[in-house]
C-alpha cells in the first residue's frame, strides 16, 4: 500500500531504492540493587564498557578513509568527549555507591538527568547533542549486556542489485563508518533535527535524507520501495511504477540543474545590475574551513568559537590549543578573512569547570535571557584574556576579525576593548607575535538595533544574528514547542529592525552582514539586498543556491519596492506579489549575462 511520510528536509536531492531497515539499538536494562561488598566490582564493571568503547572508538577514527568527510572524524572525537566527561561516568559511580544501583541501571538513571539538561537547552545544535549522548551510552550498555563493542551491525538484504535505502530511528557516526563504497543512497530516520549529526554528515556527503520522520522505522517494511525528496522532506513508501518513473525523470532535472549551480561557486556573486555581493561560511570547526573554500566563500563570516570548549570535562583548551585551531582555519582560508566570535557560552550553555547545576538553578525561569556570551565571557576577565591572546596571535597568520555576541550595554564594548588591549600587552611582554583584528558586535536583541549608532563608534563592523533577533523581538524561546509557531522571520517590526541596523551601518560606512538562517534562505535573498546588504554568511552548502538568487536579481529594482514591504501587514505575502510582479516583466530586464548560460533561470 502506497503511503506518504513527512519529516524536515535536512539533504537536499531525490533517492529511489529499496528499504534497509536498522532495528533500534534500545537495550532493556535490568534494574537491582547491589550490595556494598560489591559496589566497586559494579564500578569496575562500568570502567572496562567506557575502555572498551573508547578503544572501537578510536579505532575506528584511525581508520577512517581518508575520502570520509571531516564532520565524521569531528562526530566521533563528541563521542568520545562525553564518554569521558565526569558528567557522565563520573555521576554514574555516584548513583552505584550512593544507591547501589547495578551499572546498567545507574547508566539509565544518569541519562534521564543529562537528557533533561540537554532538552532545556536553547542552543538547537547543543540540544541536539542529547542524541550523541544516547548512543554513547547505548554502546556503553551494548558491552555491559554482550561485552561487545556495541555497535550495531548494518547489514543489507539481499536485493538483487537494487539501489539501497538506510531507514533507522537513528544513526550514529559509527553506524556511518559502515556505508561501504556508497552503498546506501539516502536514507530517514525517525528523530533529529536540521543541526543533528545524521544531517551534518548527510549534507557533508551529499546524501538525500530526511530526519524526524516519526514512526517511519516501524511503518516501514524491509524491501519496501522508497523514495525520499530531501528538498520536501518527504518519504513515498511503496509507491506504483509510474510514480517512480515520475521522480527518476525529477531527479534527472534537478541533478542537470544542481550540475549547473556547481559550475556557479567560483564565480563573483554581483547581481544584475552590478551590485558586488559577499557570500561567507558559518563554520563551528578550524577543519570546516576546507569545506567553505570549496564551496565558494569569499571567507568565513561565522567561527563558533565555543565549539572548542564544549564537552570536555574540566579540561578546557588552553591559549595555546585554541591560538592552533584558529591558526589552522585562518591558514586555510589563505588569506580570506576570518571572522572569531568569541565564546558564546553560559546560563543554558555552562561550562564544564563551572557548576552547570548551579547555573541552571540560578536562571531557570529564562535561561535566554541570563548568563551568557559576551556577559559571561566578561564575568571571567582570565580566561576572556586567554581568548583574545589567541585569535590576536592567529591574526599574524591572516585576516581576523573579533566578533561579540549578544551586545547590549556601551559598557560591555568598552570593558572588551580594554580586555583586548591588556590581551595585547600581555604578548608584547611576552615577546610573542599577534597581528591586527577588526571588531564587531552582533545585533542579537533590540536593543543593539536601536543604540546601533553609539555601538558604530567602537565597531568596524557588525553582524545580524537573525535566530536571537527574531526570538528576543517576538519575546518567545524558540526552543519551547507551545510558542514555536509564533518564531516567524517575517514579523514586521523584526524586518523592520534588519533594514534599520543595515541602512545605520551603511551610512556610517561600516560592514554589515546577516550570520543568521535567514542569509542562507533563498527566499529573503532579494529582500535582504533589497535593504542594502551586501554580505551574507551562511552554511557551506547554501552557498550556490543563494548565488544564483543573487545572480538573477536587480538589486535596485527590489530596493524601489522595500517601503511597500516593510510597510505591509503581511510583508511575506507583499513580497510575493513583488515578485510575481517581477516575474512577468522580466522580459524588460535587459543585460542578460553570462552566468544564465551556465544554470536554470534564477526564480526572482
Amino acid at each position: 500500500m502506497t503511503f506518504q511520510l513527512f519529516g524536515l528536509p535536512v539533504s537536499r536531492g531525490i533517492a529511489i531504492g529499496r528499504a534497509v531497515l536498522v532495528a533500534s539499538s534500545r537495550i532493556d536494562v535490568a534494574h537491582y540493587y547491589v550490595g556494598a561488598d560489591a559496589v566497586e566490582t559494579e564500578i569496575d564493571r562500568l570502567r572496562v564498557a567506557r575502555d572498551a568503547v573508547a578503544a572501537g572508538l578510536a579505532a575506528m577514527k584511525n581508520d577512517l578513509p581518508a575520502e570520509a568527510p571531516a564532520e565524521l572524524s569531528a562526530l566521533l572525537d563528541v563521542h568520545l568527549m562525553l564518554l569521558h566527561d565526569e558528567s557522565l561516568t563520573g555521576a554514574t559511580k555516584q548513583w552505584i555507591r550512593e544507591r547501589h544501583y547495578n551499572a546498567e541501571w545507574a547508566l539509565s538513571a544518569q541519562l534521564e538527568v543529562l537528557a533533561r539538561q540537554f532538552d532545556e537547552m536553547e542552543d538547537e545544535y547543543l540540544r541536539e547533542r542529547k542524541a550523541d549522548l544516547e548512543q554513547v551510552v547505548e554502546r556503553l550498555l551494548g558491552v555491559l549486556a554482550r561485552g561487545e563493542d556495541g555497535a550495531s551491525p548494518i547489514v543489507a538484504p539481499a536485493s538483487g542489485g537494487d539501489p539501497l535505502v538506510l531507514v533507522a530511528n537513528d544513526i550514529s557516526p559509527a553506524d556511518m563508518l559502515q556505508w561501504k563504497g556508497g552503498v546506501f543512497l539516502g536514507f530517514v530516520t525517525d528523530v533529529g533535527g536540521k543541526t543533528s549529526h545524521t544531517a551534518i554528515v548527510a549534507r557533508s556527503m551529499d546524501i538525500p535524507a530526511v530526519v524526524g520522520a516519526r514512526e517511519a522505522s516501524r511503518l516501514i517494511r524491509q524491501d519496501d520501495w522508497l523514495v525520499i525528496d530531501g528538498d520536501a522532506g518527504t518519504v513515498i513508501v511503496d509507491p506504483p511504477p509510474s510514480v517512480i518513473e515520475e521522480y527518476r525523470a525529477i531527479k534527472r532535472e534537478r541533478d542537470a540543474s544542481r550540475a549547473g549551480l556547481a559550475r556557479l561557486r567560483h564565480l563573483p556573486a554581483v547581481t544584475l545590475d552590478g551590485e558586488a555581493v559577499e557570500l561567507l561560511a558559518n563554520i563551528e570547526q578550524p577543519g570546516d574551513a576546507a569545506a567553505a573554500l570549496e564551496a565558494g566563500a569569499c571567507g568565513i563570516g561565522l567561527f563558533r568559537s565555543e565549539f572548542l570548549f564544549m564537552n570536555r570535562g574540566g579540561d578546557l583548551p588552553g591559549e595555546d590549543e585554541q591560538f592552533e585551531a584558529y591558526r589552522t582555519a585562518v591558514e586555510a582560508m589563505k588569506g580570506l578573512p576570518v571572522t572569531i566570535r568569541t565564546v558564546d557560552i553560559g546560563a543554558d550553555k555552562a561550562l564544564d569547570r563551572m557548576s552547570a547545576n548551579e547555573l541552571r538553578h540560578e536562571h531557570a525561569l529564562n535561561p535566554a535571557l541570563g548568563l551568557r556570551a559576551i556577559r559571561w565571557s566578561l564575568s571571567d576577565p582570565a580566561m576572556f584574556r586567554q581568548q583574545l591572546r589567541a585569535i590576536l596571535r592567529a591574526a599574524a597568520h591572516g585576516k581576523v576579525r573579533v566578533l561579540l555576541p549578544m551586545v547590549a550595554h556601551l559598557s560591555e564594548v568598552r570593558q572588551t576593548l580594554d580586555a583586548l588591549a591588556r590581551a595585547r600587552q600581555q604578548l608584547d611582554d611576552a615577546g610573542r607575535a599577534y597581528g591586527p583584528v577588526e571588531i564587531g558586535g552582533m545585533v542579537e536583541v533590540p536593543a543593539a538595533a536601536l543604540v546601533l549608532p553609539a555601538f558604530l563608534r567602537h565597531f568596524d563592523f557588525v553582524s545580524i544574528g537573525t535566530n536571537d533577533l527574531i526570538q528576543y523581538t517576538l519575546a518567545i524561546d524558540r526552543a519551547d514547542e507551545a510558542v514555536a509557531y509564533l518564531y516567524n522571520p517575517w514579523h514586521p517590526a523584526v524586518l523592520q529592525l534588519i533594514a534599520q541596523t543595515i541602512a545605520g551601518a551603511r551610512a556610517a560606512g561600516k560592514g554589515v552582514s546577516v550570520c543568521g538562517e535567514m542569509a542562507g534562505d533563498t527566499a529573503f535573498s532579494e529582500l535582504l539586498l533589497a535593504m542594502g546588504l551586501r554580505s551574507f554568511s551562511m552554511h557551506p552548502s547554501q552557498i550556490v543556491a543563494v548565488k544564483q538568487r543573487v545572480l538573477g536579481a536587480d538589486a535596485g529594482r527590489w530596493s524601489q519596492s522595500l517601503g511597500r514591504i516593510l510597510g505591509a501587514d503581511d510583508p511575506e505575502r507583499e513580497c510575493l506579489v513583488v515578485t510575481s510582479a517581477m516575474s512577468e516583466n522580466a522580459h524588460l530586464v535587459e543585460g542578460h549575462r553570462a552566468p544564465r548560460a551556465v544554470a536554470s533561470e534564477p526564480a526572482l
